[in-house]
């Protein structure tokens, strides 16, 4: 396959099968697409064909993502698959675009955002009926890419492979990656990079953003028609524009609490980072905490913190109103009423999330029935992380343990809150072996903790995948054990930390 070999072989057992049962050879690139959003009107999108690239070779493919989204992973490991996932062969059926839309970015509205490095290549719907849309990112320039150069290097895709597919495997709604092909050409950022194309899934690329597009030039007929589209496509049983909203502020509410729940900081809460779906998206400047602090900001470009750790429920809500408002011509035909609607559902915010919340930390700690004092309970467990900027993710899954204690210099702290945590669970009927499965169930092992990201990211830039293909397999189990891979649940050393993360762009 001149111009597309495999770097590396991430499922030898799949492709050594594969070579016993040869008849398998003879399977096509065929992908069924379905194009709704192509359907809707020319101002929602521009036509835009991905810009080929010199050399396009296949990293990795995520075979189990392309069997549920019924594709053939041995097409899509063909030359002409891999030309496809390049952007160097647009498939039969499909409809290039990039989507428009606007958002408020760190809090400034910009009129016009868009996708100014990603093409989505069409829809297909799977198996299960459920319709997903097949984006390459990093595919060039489009009339949305203003100063840039529409292009992606290896790292930042990477990272979003891994950490989108670490989110899933812990049960969070998120895009997907199905592959990531280099292009044999440079990127140049704060240096001179290797170049790639990541293949990303998602229910849909529809975002507050995207409405923003159109709400703010005042371009009703359009709000109507998305608002149709995405009813259509995520909530078929929501009654028109305000159940879209409360739709929305539900599912953001969980995705948010979720996020909260494995100690994750999505970076970059933009408005266009804002689906209508409810799936996280974007994983540019996003990290995992190590040593938990409320006040956490990894993100480079946010130096305000506007996007810490413990405010990302509050910017969920500012992100929901602002949708809310490019709604309003929909809601009611007097705008003073449509507003008022408007806001009670964004009122509702704050209690889905505390809801939300509590749904995700009581299991943590083992609770399955509710009590009043329960948030005060794991509030003060937190207080005692955030003095000691205790490890997140092993001090919760030490609670199972038996070894959060350990993580803790002032013991007598730790000790007088265990005492009211026991005599919290001596109330909850289940017995202690089904208390502590549930614990396990709700507190990951593994996570894609910064510093590891950052050394598979090092081996790849250099040619070494193997380091990658150990990370993903070690965190698609996250609520494994893995003795065999205890060292990935270490905490970094000092000279091993990543203090900011970067978007790539």
């Amino acid at each position: 396959m001149r111009g597309c070999e495999r770097l590396h072989d991430p499922n030898k057992e799949f492709h050594e099968n594969l070579r016993r049962q040869p008849y398998l050879l003879s399977m096509t690139l065929d992908i069924p697409f379905d194009n709704s959003y192509a359907r809707l009107p020319d101002r929602f999108y521009s036509r835009q064909s991905p810009v080929p690239v010199r050399q396009p070779r296949l990293v990795i493919l995520n075979e189990k993502l392309a069997h549920d989204l019924g594709l053939d992973p041995i097409a899509l490991t063909s030359e002409a698959g891999v030309a496809m996932l390049a952007g160097n062969r647009v498939p039969e059926g499909a409809e290039p675009l990039a989507q428009a839309y606007a958002g408020h970015q760190f809090g400034g509205f910009v009129p016009q955002l868009g996708d100014g490095r990603a093409i989505l290549l069409g829809e297909i719907v799977r198996p299960d009926g459920q319709r997903r849309d097949i984006q390459l990112k990093g595919a060039g320039r489009t009339p949305f890419s203003r100063m840039g150069d529409g292009r992606a290097w290896l790292g930042p895709v990477l990272r979003e492979y891994i950490v989108s597919e670490a989110m899933h495997a812990l049960g969070i709604p998120t895009t997907r990656a199905l592959a990531v092909v280099t292009t044999g050409e440079e990127v140049f950022r704060e240096a001179i990079l290797p170049g790639a194309v990541l293949t990303r899934v998602a229910a849909s690329h529809v975002r507050v953003g995207t409405f923003q597009f159109f709400a703010a030039r005042r371009d009703t007929e359009a709000l109507r028609t998305l608002a149709d589209h995405a009813i259509a496509r995520h909530y078929p049983d929501a009654d028109g524009p305000l159940a879209l909203l409360h739709r929305v502020i539900a599912a953001q509410a969980q995705l948010v609490a979720q996020w909260m729940g494995v100690g994750f900081i999505h970076g970059v809460m933009n408005t266009d980072n804002t689906t209508i779906s409810g799936e996280t998206i974007d994983y540019g400047p996003c990290a995992f905490m190590d040593g938990y602090h409320p006040d956490a900001v990894f993100s480079s470009i946010d130096v305000y913190g506007r996007y810490a750790y413990a405010r990302q429920a509050d910017m969920a809500a500012w992100n929901l109103a602002q949708f809310a408002s490019a709604l309003v011509p929909l809601i009611n035909t007097d705008e003073e009423t449509a507003i008022t609607r408007a806001t009670e559902a964004i009122g509702t915010f704050p209690v889905l999330f505390r809801d939300a919340w509590l749904a995700v930390f009581r299991p943590k700690l083992g609770l399955a029935s509710a009590e009043d004092g329960d948030a005060e309970l794991i509030h003060r467990l937190l207080d005692l992380m955030a003095a000691e900027r205790a490890d997140f993710t092993n001090t919760f899954r030490g609670l199972a343990d038996g070894t959060a204690r350990e993580a803790f210099r002032n013991r007598a702290a730790f000790d007088s809150w265990t005492a009211d945590w026991r005599v919290r669970l001596g109330r909850e009927p289940d017995p202690e072996a089904l208390r502590i499965d549930r614990m396990r169930a709700a507190n990951p092992a593994h996570i894609p903790r910064n510093h590891r990201v950052e050394q598979v990211i090092s081996a790849a830039v250099t040619g070494d995948y193997a380091p990658l293909e150990r990370f993903l397999q070690i965190t698609s189990r996250p609520f494994d054990d893995q003795p065999e891979n205890a060292d990935y649940r270490r905490p970094p050393e000092p000279g091993e930390e990543v203090r900011q993360t970067f978007c790539g762009t």
